[in-house]
């Protein structure tokens, strides 16, 4: 019997009995969801009315490419967008160490089919993440910041049995709080906003101490927070959690560990961030990294999504490395797991051990310091042009608002002009925090040199005095 053409395995009698137990009379009933405009109603033997209408030669592929990217936006700067994500210099040697075969084409690591090699190159991006973290268990590892952040709070409800309210602060990073959202809704979570000091950014302790309770599962901070603050009364709200037995779960921005005090020394029991700044580029929105740790206690530990590489030794004494944790709905069952993480990073993990061993505590430290110097200096030069950049009255890390509300123009249009002058601008915010009006936030890192902001200042001071 002659096979299917859309789906070769089957033959057509074994395909019309499929559709007779499903109750449909043909299988492109299938797709009814889909609108007819766009759905091709040529016969097989027509000619397929697309591109250009006839096979077309690489090279001549490749110019008719080349002149659609032409068209593309050049920058003149890198970008100024930050709020998560932020441009830092890739070394060249991170990408070529990822691209060899051994790595690149790794998927998720199972035990059966995962080679020492990659395990082991995996234990050592979670000891070097332990200690930047100054926590004592890492795992190998999550999606992103957002699904970290929620995994941590889904953590925190499995440890504190019975409890069911997590305390988030209002001024998390607001694509983090949906994705936490997210994660939580089907399992009857409350969440409750702490708000934050309108003067300097921060979490207002006092109003925390007031929500938090006993019901309460686990407290979330971030670290610098959505604004680039940096937060006084960190190791306070961290307190005031444990004071009620909750978790206290930090989420942070790793460059910004070579200056500020790790999750570890805060007393957090969980710490989450992003590693995209770990030698990941922007990639255009991913792959990113999501850092998951914990400090050593085994009611913490046997909790943990995702899986753990450990350093083991054989009976004839030879070192060697395996998963002894991967509690995911295939090895367990499904109510006993602790995620359902499907592939852990393992490429990124290993771009991030290998950024993080180039650079070392000295770099690290160094680095940061770059960061946070190119931001104050920016901040300086807004200021000196009249621009509204002191919102909160603290510390910041190599972020911060702008606001232009005095101005009385909209952020879309200064960020179109932007545009046209060869610069990214910097984040919308007011839709996230109406609050603030038309306010944008600017980061700045080591790839952003001293022209680059002038530039920028010289550029916005122009835009807004124009209107």
């Amino acid at each position: 019997m002659e096979n299917h053409p859309w789906i070769p395995s089957l033959t057509r009698d074994q395909v019309e009995k499929l559709l007779r137990v499903m109750g449909v009379g043909d299988i492109g009933e299938l797709f009814n969801d889909i609108p007819a405009s766009i759905k091709l109603t040529r016969k097989k033997w027509e000619k397929l009315e697309i591109g250009f209408g006839r096979p077309i030669s690489e090279i001549e592929a490749k110019r008719i490419l080349h002149g659609k990217l032409s068209k593309n936006t050049t920058l003149k700067t890198p970008p100024f967008m930050g709020g998560g994500v932020y441009p830092h210099y890739v070394p060249p040697l991170v990408k070529y160490i990822i691209s060899r075969g051994e790595f690149l084409t790794a998927y998720t690591p199972y035990q059966a089919e995962i080679s020492q090699g990659l395990m082991q190159a995996i234990f050592e991006y979670q000891s070097l993440m332990a200690e930047l973290l100054e926590m004592d268990v890492v795992n190998a590892s999550m999606y992103d910041w957002g699904s970290a952040a929620a995994e941590a709070v889904l953590m925190s409800l499995r440890v504190n049995k019975g409890r069911t309210r997590v305390i988030l602060p209002a001024n998390m990073n607001p694509y983090h709080r949906r994705v936490v959202e997210s994660y939580t809704w089907p399992h009857g979570v409350k969440i409750v906003y702490a708000p934050f000091n309108r003067e300097t950014g921060g979490v207002d302790v006092e109003e925390l101490k007031k929500l938090v309770d006993e019901e309460t599962a686990g407290v979330y901070l971030q670290y610098p927070n959505f604004f680039g603050v940096v937060e006084a009364d960190a190791k306070a709200i961290g307190e005031v959690a444990h004071e009620k037995g909750a978790l206290f779960i930090t989420g942070v921005y790793p460059i910004a560990l070579g200056l500020l005090k790790s999750p570890g020394e805060l007393g957090a029991d969980i710490a989450v961030g992003e590693g995209q700044p770990l030698g990941l580029g922007l990639n255009y929105g991913g792959p990113y990294l999501g850092i998951f740790a914990t400090r050593f206690d085994m009611n913490l530990v046997r909790q943990m999504p995702g899986r753990i590489i450990g350093l083991a030794e054989s009976h004839r004494g030879e070192r060697g490395f395996a998963m002894i944790l991967q509690t995911r709905e295939q090895y367990i069952r499904r109510e006993k797991a602790t995620s359902n993480i499907c592939t852990n990073e393992a490429l990124m993990a290993i771009a991030a051990a290998v950024y993080l061993s180039m650079l070392g505590k000295n770099g690290l430290v160094k680095l940061a310091e770059i960061n946070y110097y190119r931001a104050h200096y920016a901040w300086a030069k807004m200021r000196q042009a009249g621009l509204k950049v002191d919102l909160f009255k603290w510390d910041f890390f190599n972020e911060f608002p702008v606001s232009f509300n005095e101005q009385g123009v909209k952020y879309s249009f200064i960020h179109e002009k932007l545009l046209e002058r060869g610069i990214h601008g910097g984040l919308y915010i007011g839709d996230h925090y109406p609050e603030l009006g038309e306010t944008a936030l600017f980061a700045f890192t080591e790839v952003h040199f001293k022209e680059d902001i002038d530039l920028l200042v010289e550029s916005l001071t122009e835009i807004t005095r124009r209107g």
